[in-house]
Protein backbone atom coordinates (compact mmCIF):
# COMPACT_ATOMS: atom_id res chain seq x y z
CA UNK A 1 0.00 0.00 0.00
CA UNK A 2 1.74 3.11 -1.25
CA UNK A 3 0.78 6.65 -2.13
CA UNK A 4 1.42 8.57 -5.35
CA UNK A 5 5.01 9.21 -4.21
CA UNK A 6 5.63 5.50 -3.74
CA UNK A 7 5.73 5.83 0.06
CA UNK A 8 4.28 3.14 2.29
CA UNK A 9 1.32 3.87 4.52
CA UNK A 10 1.94 4.65 8.19
CA UNK A 11 0.56 2.17 10.71
CA UNK A 12 -1.28 2.82 13.96
CA UNK A 13 -2.60 0.37 16.53
CA UNK A 14 -5.64 2.04 18.05
CA UNK A 15 -4.89 2.99 21.68
CA UNK A 16 -7.24 2.83 24.67
CA UNK A 17 -9.82 5.60 24.71
CA UNK A 18 -13.52 6.53 24.89
CA UNK A 19 -14.10 6.96 21.15
CA UNK A 20 -16.94 5.48 19.12
CA UNK A 21 -15.33 5.75 15.68
CA UNK A 22 -11.86 5.50 14.14
CA UNK A 23 -12.32 9.10 12.99
CA UNK A 24 -12.80 10.31 16.58
CA UNK A 25 -9.70 8.40 17.66
CA UNK A 26 -7.55 9.90 14.91
CA UNK A 27 -8.72 13.42 15.69
CA UNK A 28 -7.75 12.94 19.33
CA UNK A 29 -4.48 11.18 18.51
CA UNK A 30 -3.36 13.90 16.06
CA UNK A 31 -4.83 17.15 17.44
CA UNK A 32 -2.88 19.36 15.01
CA UNK A 33 -4.67 17.79 12.03
CA UNK A 34 -8.17 19.33 11.67
CA UNK A 35 -11.19 17.03 11.58
CA UNK A 36 -12.00 18.31 8.09
CA UNK A 37 -8.66 17.00 6.85
CA UNK A 38 -9.38 13.53 8.23
CA UNK A 39 -12.86 13.59 6.68
CA UNK A 40 -11.27 14.39 3.32
CA UNK A 41 -8.76 11.53 3.72
CA UNK A 42 -11.54 9.07 4.50
CA UNK A 43 -13.47 10.29 1.46
CA UNK A 44 -10.40 9.71 -0.78
CA UNK A 45 -9.75 6.23 0.58
CA UNK A 46 -6.56 7.21 2.40
CA UNK A 47 -7.44 5.58 5.73
CA UNK A 48 -7.33 1.78 5.52
CA UNK A 49 -7.76 -1.31 7.63
CA UNK A 50 -4.97 -3.83 8.23
CA UNK A 51 -5.80 -5.59 4.96
CA UNK A 52 -5.60 -2.41 2.91
CA UNK A 53 -9.35 -1.89 2.46
CA UNK A 54 -10.57 1.74 2.75
CA UNK A 55 -12.45 2.47 5.96
CA UNK A 56 -15.83 4.21 6.00
CA UNK A 57 -15.96 7.52 7.82
CA UNK A 58 -18.19 5.92 10.48
CA UNK A 59 -16.00 2.82 10.94
CA UNK A 60 -16.31 1.75 14.60
CA UNK A 61 -13.40 2.13 16.98
CA UNK A 62 -11.92 -1.16 18.22
CA UNK A 63 -9.13 -1.16 20.79
CA UNK A 64 -5.92 -2.59 19.35
CA UNK A 65 -7.11 -2.68 15.76
CA UNK A 66 -4.43 -1.79 13.21
CA UNK A 67 -5.17 0.94 10.69
CA UNK A 68 -3.05 2.44 7.96
CA UNK A 69 -3.04 5.99 6.69
CA UNK A 70 -1.06 8.12 4.27
CA UNK A 71 0.76 11.21 5.44
CA UNK A 72 0.10 14.48 3.65
CA UNK A 73 1.38 18.00 4.19
CA UNK A 74 -0.45 20.88 2.54
CA UNK A 75 1.84 23.38 0.78
CA UNK A 76 4.98 21.47 1.73
CA UNK A 77 7.98 23.73 1.24
CA UNK A 78 10.76 22.57 -1.06
CA UNK A 79 14.19 21.99 0.49
CA UNK A 80 16.69 23.67 -1.88
CA UNK A 81 19.48 21.10 -1.63
CA UNK A 82 20.05 17.99 -3.72
CA UNK A 83 21.15 14.53 -2.68
CA UNK A 84 23.81 12.61 -4.62
CA UNK A 85 23.74 8.91 -5.46
CA UNK A 86 27.10 7.26 -4.74
CA UNK A 87 26.14 3.63 -5.39
CA UNK A 88 23.17 1.74 -6.85
CA UNK A 89 22.81 -1.99 -7.36
CA UNK A 90 20.03 -4.56 -7.03
CA UNK A 91 20.43 -4.79 -3.26
CA UNK A 92 22.01 -1.59 -1.97
CA UNK A 93 21.70 2.15 -2.57
CA UNK A 94 24.06 4.67 -0.98
CA UNK A 95 23.10 8.34 -0.98
CA UNK A 96 24.90 11.50 0.13
CA UNK A 97 22.24 13.50 2.00
CA UNK A 98 22.39 17.31 2.28
CA UNK A 99 21.71 19.19 5.49
CA UNK A 100 18.05 19.94 6.34
CA UNK A 101 16.61 17.03 4.33
CA UNK A 102 14.88 14.35 6.48
CA UNK A 103 15.59 10.71 5.67
CA UNK A 104 11.95 9.60 6.11
CA UNK A 105 8.59 11.38 6.40
CA UNK A 106 8.06 13.13 9.73
CA UNK A 107 6.28 16.25 10.92
CA UNK A 108 5.93 18.73 8.08
CA UNK A 109 7.97 16.69 5.59
CA UNK A 110 6.59 13.97 3.33
CA UNK A 111 7.58 14.56 -0.30
CA UNK A 112 10.68 16.53 0.66
CA UNK A 113 12.50 13.58 2.23
CA UNK A 114 15.43 11.54 1.03
CA UNK A 115 13.29 8.39 0.86
CA UNK A 116 10.55 9.98 -1.23
CA UNK A 117 13.05 11.58 -3.60
CA UNK A 118 14.92 8.31 -4.16
CA UNK A 119 11.75 6.26 -4.63
CA UNK A 120 10.73 8.66 -7.40
CA UNK A 121 14.22 8.97 -8.87
CA UNK A 122 14.95 5.24 -8.99
CA UNK A 123 11.40 4.01 -9.51
CA UNK A 124 11.81 1.53 -6.66
CA UNK A 125 9.04 1.60 -4.03
CA UNK A 126 10.83 -1.14 -2.07
CA UNK A 127 13.57 1.22 -0.89
CA UNK A 128 13.97 1.27 2.90
CA UNK A 129 16.74 3.02 4.89
CA UNK A 130 18.69 0.53 6.98
CA UNK A 131 19.83 3.27 9.38
CA UNK A 132 19.04 6.94 10.01
CA UNK A 133 20.85 10.21 10.47
CA UNK A 134 19.28 13.42 11.76
CA UNK A 135 17.65 15.88 9.41
CA UNK A 136 20.24 18.44 10.54
CA UNK A 137 23.14 16.09 9.75
CA UNK A 138 24.54 15.67 6.24
CA UNK A 139 26.24 12.65 4.73
CA UNK A 140 25.90 8.96 3.98
CA UNK A 141 22.69 6.95 4.22
CA UNK A 142 22.35 3.28 3.17
CA UNK A 143 19.11 1.94 1.68
CA UNK A 144 18.04 -1.63 1.11
CA UNK A 145 16.67 -2.01 -2.42
CA UNK A 146 15.41 -5.59 -2.17
CA UNK A 147 13.19 -6.96 0.63
CA UNK A 148 14.70 -10.43 0.13
CA UNK A 149 18.18 -9.31 1.24
CA UNK A 150 17.21 -6.47 3.60
CA UNK A 151 17.81 -8.34 6.84
CA UNK A 152 21.45 -8.98 5.94
CA UNK A 153 22.20 -5.25 5.69
CA UNK A 154 20.13 -4.34 8.75
CA UNK A 155 22.18 -6.86 10.76
CA UNK A 156 25.37 -4.90 10.00
CA UNK A 157 24.13 -2.08 12.22
CA UNK A 158 22.38 -4.22 14.82
CA UNK A 159 25.49 -6.39 15.30
CA UNK A 160 27.94 -3.47 15.03
CA UNK A 161 29.72 -4.91 12.02
CA UNK A 162 29.92 -1.57 10.25
CA UNK A 163 32.47 1.17 10.86
CA UNK A 164 30.97 4.69 10.94
CA UNK A 165 33.03 7.86 10.90
CA UNK A 166 31.67 11.38 11.26
CA UNK A 167 33.29 14.79 11.12
CA UNK A 168 32.29 17.81 13.17
CA UNK A 169 33.47 21.37 13.70
CA UNK A 170 33.24 22.46 17.32
CA UNK A 171 35.10 24.59 19.88
CA UNK A 172 38.66 23.66 20.76
CA UNK A 173 39.34 21.44 23.78
CA UNK A 174 43.01 22.20 24.50
CA UNK A 175 42.86 20.64 27.96
CA UNK A 176 41.79 17.22 26.67
CA UNK A 177 44.07 14.37 25.62
CA UNK A 178 43.11 12.78 22.31
CA UNK A 179 42.01 10.35 21.12
CA UNK A 180 39.46 9.90 23.89
CA UNK A 181 36.42 7.69 24.43
CA UNK A 182 33.27 9.20 25.93
CA UNK A 183 30.69 6.77 27.32
CA UNK A 184 27.46 7.65 29.12
CA UNK A 185 23.84 6.67 29.65
CA UNK A 186 21.44 8.51 27.33
CA UNK A 187 17.71 8.79 27.94
CA UNK A 188 14.87 10.83 26.47
CA UNK A 189 14.80 14.31 27.96
CA UNK A 190 12.53 17.36 27.89
CA UNK A 191 11.09 18.14 25.46
CA UNK A 192 10.74 14.61 24.09
CA UNK A 193 12.90 15.19 21.01
CA UNK A 194 16.02 15.96 23.07
CA UNK A 195 18.27 13.42 24.78
CA UNK A 196 20.13 13.81 28.08
CA UNK A 197 22.90 12.10 29.99
CA UNK A 198 21.89 10.45 33.28
CA UNK A 199 23.55 8.34 35.94
CA UNK A 200 23.65 4.62 35.33
CA UNK A 201 25.23 1.98 33.16
CA UNK A 202 26.48 3.49 29.89
CA UNK A 203 24.45 2.72 26.77
CA UNK A 204 26.34 5.03 24.41
CA UNK A 205 29.99 5.29 23.42
CA UNK A 206 31.93 7.52 21.03
CA UNK A 207 35.61 7.64 20.09
CA UNK A 208 36.81 11.19 19.42
CA UNK A 209 40.01 12.49 17.86
CA UNK A 210 41.22 15.78 16.41
CA UNK A 211 41.75 16.02 12.65
CA UNK A 212 42.64 19.70 12.37
CA UNK A 213 43.23 22.54 14.80
CA UNK A 214 41.83 25.79 13.41
CA UNK A 215 42.27 28.33 16.19
CA UNK A 216 39.22 28.42 18.47
CA UNK A 217 37.40 25.76 16.41
CA UNK A 218 38.71 22.28 15.70
CA UNK A 219 37.71 19.64 13.19
CA UNK A 220 36.96 16.39 14.98
CA UNK A 221 36.56 12.79 13.83
CA UNK A 222 33.76 11.04 15.69
CA UNK A 223 33.37 7.27 15.63
CA UNK A 224 30.19 6.07 17.35
CA UNK A 225 30.41 2.57 18.80
CA UNK A 226 26.69 2.66 19.58
CA UNK A 227 23.92 4.41 17.67
CA UNK A 228 21.76 6.29 20.17
CA UNK A 229 19.63 9.22 19.05
CA UNK A 230 21.65 12.48 18.99
CA UNK A 231 24.56 10.62 20.58
CA UNK A 232 27.34 12.61 18.93
CA UNK A 233 25.66 15.95 19.60
CA UNK A 234 25.10 15.19 23.29
CA UNK A 235 28.59 13.79 23.83
CA UNK A 236 30.31 16.79 22.27
CA UNK A 237 28.14 19.25 24.22
CA UNK A 238 28.87 17.38 27.47
CA UNK A 239 32.59 17.66 26.82
CA UNK A 240 32.21 21.43 26.48
CA UNK A 241 32.46 21.53 22.67
CA UNK A 242 28.92 21.69 21.26
CA UNK A 243 28.89 21.18 17.50
CA UNK A 244 28.74 24.46 15.63
CA UNK A 245 25.19 25.65 14.81
CA UNK A 246 23.55 23.00 17.02
CA UNK A 247 20.07 24.28 17.89
CA UNK A 248 19.35 21.49 20.40
CA UNK A 249 22.47 21.10 22.54
CA UNK A 250 23.52 22.19 25.06
CA UNK A 251 20.47 24.49 25.06
CA UNK A 252 17.34 24.44 22.93
CA UNK A 253 17.37 27.41 20.55
CA UNK A 254 13.92 28.24 19.21
CA UNK A 255 13.76 29.09 15.51
CA UNK A 256 10.76 30.02 13.38
CA UNK A 257 12.26 28.41 10.28
CA UNK A 258 15.38 26.71 9.02
CA UNK A 259 18.34 29.03 8.57
CA UNK A 260 20.01 27.56 5.49
CA UNK A 261 23.07 29.75 6.08
CA UNK A 262 23.82 27.99 9.38
CA UNK A 263 23.80 24.19 8.86
CA UNK A 264 24.80 21.95 11.72
CA UNK A 265 28.50 21.24 11.28
CA UNK A 266 28.14 17.47 11.47
CA UNK A 267 28.78 15.13 8.54
CA UNK A 268 28.42 11.35 8.22
CA UNK A 269 31.74 11.08 6.38
CA UNK A 270 32.44 7.36 5.83
CA UNK A 271 30.96 3.88 6.13
CA UNK A 272 32.98 0.68 5.81
CA UNK A 273 31.86 -2.95 6.07
CA UNK A 274 32.18 -6.41 4.58
CA UNK A 275 29.24 -6.90 2.24
CA UNK A 276 27.11 -9.69 3.75
CA UNK A 277 26.12 -10.99 0.30
CA UNK A 278 29.40 -10.94 -1.62
CA UNK A 279 32.00 -10.89 1.15
CA UNK A 280 33.65 -7.92 -0.56
CA UNK A 281 35.03 -5.09 1.61
CA UNK A 282 33.10 -1.89 0.86
CA UNK A 283 33.91 1.68 1.81
CA UNK A 284 31.86 4.75 0.94
CA UNK A 285 32.87 8.34 1.58
CA UNK A 286 30.77 11.49 1.46
CA UNK A 287 31.62 14.05 -1.19
CA UNK A 288 30.30 16.87 1.00
CA UNK A 289 32.46 19.19 3.05
CA UNK A 290 31.78 21.13 6.23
Amino acid sequence: MRDANGLAASRLQLPPGPWHTVLDCLCARFPLIPREVWLDRFARGMVLDANGAPLAVDAPYRLGAEIRYFREVADEAAIPFQETLLHVDAHLVVADKPHFLPVTPAGGHVRETLLARLVQRLGNPDLVPVHRIDRDTAGLVLFSADPATRAAYQALFRERRIHKRYEAIAPALPGQAFPLVHASRLEVGEPFFRMREVDGVANSETRIEVIERMGDAWRYALEPVTGRKHQLRVHMATLGAPIRNDRLYPQLVAAAADDYSRPLQLLARALAFVDPLSGVERRFESQLRL
